[in-house]
């Protein structure tokens, strides 16, 4: 009784002139029903019940007009009286609601939509055949820590992406069966959002080319030995190219897909950031209601003085109504949430029980995910739907064959004030009246804990080259070389910066030397960019797929190295494996805001 007229097609068998029968109201018990000419008929309006407050006159269905004004609905107070009685249909506000929502009348649309309702699953049926899987994109997947990264997701049974500039070498390395994104992060013309779809986590092994100045052998040798032990020369695209506008154009590629520390801004007012929605009235006059809402931006009406919007009305039940709602057009495309974890409502409460409604599918009569909340009167409030309390809704009943709800397929929302719940239970919270609602926002979230969902391998060192009373000769190779390779521990660390001033969840590895050793030895893990040592490629891989699932990595910045000197090679006996590490134990001690660009700054000011 609360919701949307249906799309769907009568099998009315009444005489007319058209083929198609109108209005079959959510909720409605009546099954009165008048047919339209082709002149006044929009697809829209196709098989949709009558309401009760019609006349029949010499045969024929006839509107009984409403002569009662409508309800003032600006800033001033509601002095009409309210009352339960029967009273005139608004015809003409009526079909402004259908206008808003579906435009002119359109013979196109109507054989459009004839032809969609005739063909095959409906978009609910064909999301629970698609499916997706939330995938662990890897880039630099063929290089020395990505291929071991991609290797060890895989026997974990995670579902993985790599991104790759030669397709042929990273079937040959990674098997014939790996998923492939084949693009350049030097090239932002090659990372098309869209091949991004459905990642939601991202484990970063790109990096910079350095090899020996006189050669390598075909199997990189000299190279797997460490700088320490060749002359090094940047070999390929530069540190400025890889390490910092190749960062600049990947976190560009998947921060939609991954998702904001601090949400995805949907509809409203939040700092310097705005957005605004397309809303319109929904109210009981599409079953023949008298109740009447509307939708406003205050621009000074929010907390602080800030701008909000306002949901207000005048709620009746007369004409078996009893709800108001808001809701946006069907959005150019589909919003993709699928980083986030639920709906966040920034409002001003009035004691009272309202829904949100959103919408998976373009149909206008379709299931709508929906959940009640409760709101505190005169107070701001945050009130949080997680994803899964949607429960799927039709014509104010639980569809409890309906697929789950789809947050990569979001197209409208829907705010309502409304008598009813659903499966035959009322609001107790529901008067009859005038009502308010501001809302200043509507976001997507991250539910705490959260886990970093961009790992970054960068390297120890990126701090000191311009450290004041570093003694260059204790440093590693790529410290005392920095210039000479084209700055490039200059450029990680711009690299670095990027993300962390991204917004996204991150972590980033700093290991010192990296070796073809095995995993296994003891471990040291150290803030501020001091240590020197190695470690081995393997423990690398290991320590960033960790990172994914531990909330005390989240926005960390850290350097590891083994506690095995350079001096004495690390094995390990196949018989006698050591123990799996658990790496929770290191990432609890680390603490947040800790780069080793504190002594840089700390230099600055004393100049």
């Amino acid at each position: 009784m609360e919701s949307c007229f249906s799309t769907t097609i009568s099998s009315s068998s009444s005489s007319s002139s058209s083929p198609f029968s109108i209005f079959s109201i959510q909720g409605s018990s009546s099954n009165v029903g008048r047919k339209f000419s082709k002149s006044c008929m929009h697809p829209q309006l196709l098989s949709c019940q009558l309401p009760k407050p019609f006349l029949q006159l010499n045969g024929r269905p006839k509107y009984r007009l409403n002569q009662r004004r409508s309800a003032y609905l600006s800033s001033a107070t509601y002095k009409d009286p309210i009352s339960a009685e029967k009273q005139g249909w608004d015809l003409g506000r009526f079909f402004k609601t259908l206008y808003f929502f579906n435009g002119p009348p359109s013979p196109a649309k109507i054989v459009e939509f004839i032809i969609e309702k005739l063909s095959g699953s409906s978009p609910e049926e064909s999301e629970k055949k698609m499916g997706t899987s939330d995938y662990v994109l890897v880039v630099g997947a063929t290089g020395g820590v990505g291929r071991r990264v991609v290797n060890n997701l895989r026997k974990k049974g995670l579902p993985v992406k790599a991104l790759v500039r030669n397709e042929e070498k990273a079937r040959k390395m990674l098997g014939p069966d790996i998923e492939l994104i084949v693009g350049d992060i030097t090239k932002e013309s090659t990372l098309v959002a869209q091949y991004f779809k459905g990642v939601k986590k991202v484990i970063n092994a790109a990096s910079v080319i350095i090899g020996p100045k006189e050669g390598d052998t075909p199997d990189r040798a000299k190279y797997s030995q460490g700088v320490k032990f060749f002359e090094p020369e940047i070999k390929g695209d530069s540190p400025e190219m890889v390490e910092y506008i190749g960062m600049k154009n990947l976190i560009n590629a998947v921060k939609e897909s991954v998702g904001l520390r601090t949400g995805k801004l949907l509809f409203g007012f939040e700092d310097q950031l705005s957005k605004e929605l397309d809303w319109g009235a929904l109210d009981d006059v599409v079953m023949g209601g008298v109740s009447e809402s509307t939708f406003q931006i205050d621009r000074t009406g929010g907390e602080g003085g800030k701008p909000t919007g306002l949901f207000k009305g005048i709620v009746s039940t007369a004409n078996n109504g009893g709800f108001t709602s808001i809701r946006t057009k069907n959005f150019s495309s589909p919003v993709d949430l699928k980083a986030y974890d639920g709906f966040e409502l920034r409002l001003k409460g009035d004691g009272r029980r309202y829904k949100l409604i959103v919408r998976t599918s373009t149909d206008w009569d379709t299931v709508g995910y929906t959940a009640s909340f409760d709101t505190i009167g005169g107070q701001w409030q945050s009130i949080r739907l997680p994803f899964s309390s949607l429960r799927p809704v039709f014509r104010a009943q639980t569809v409890s064959d309906a697929p789950p709800f789809n947050p990569s397929n979001v197209v409208s929302f829907q705010l309502m004030f409304s008598k009813f719940e659903y499966d035959g239970k009322l609001n107790p919270t529901f008067v009859e009246g005038p009502f308010e609602l501001p809302l200043s926002t509507i976001k997507a979230y991250i539910k705490d804990p959260i886990t970093p969902r961009f790992v970054h391998v960068s390297s120890a060192g990126v701090t000191r080259p311009d450290r004041p009373g570093i003694d260059l000769s204790k440093q590693p190779p790529a410290v005392r070389l920095n210039k000479e390779l084209d700055f490039v521990l200059t450029f990680k660390l711009k690299g670095e910066d990027l993300i962390r001033e991204s917004g996204i969840p991150y972590t980033i590895v700093r290991p010192c030397a990296l070796t073809e050793e095995p995993a296994g030895a003891d471990l040291v893990f150290d803030q501020g960019d001091n240590i020197t040592g190695k470690i081995s490629r393997e423990e690398i891989a290991l320590i960033c797929i960790a990172a994914l699932e531990s909330p005390y990595a989240c926005d960390k910045t850290f350097e590891v190295k083994s506690v095995v000197p350079f001096s004495e090679p690390f094995t390990v006996d196949p018989e006698n494996p050591p123990p799996e590490k658990d790496y929770n134990i290191y990432f609890q001690t680390l603490k947040d805001g800790i780069t080793g660009k504190e002594s840089l700054e700390q230099s600055a000011i004393a100049v």
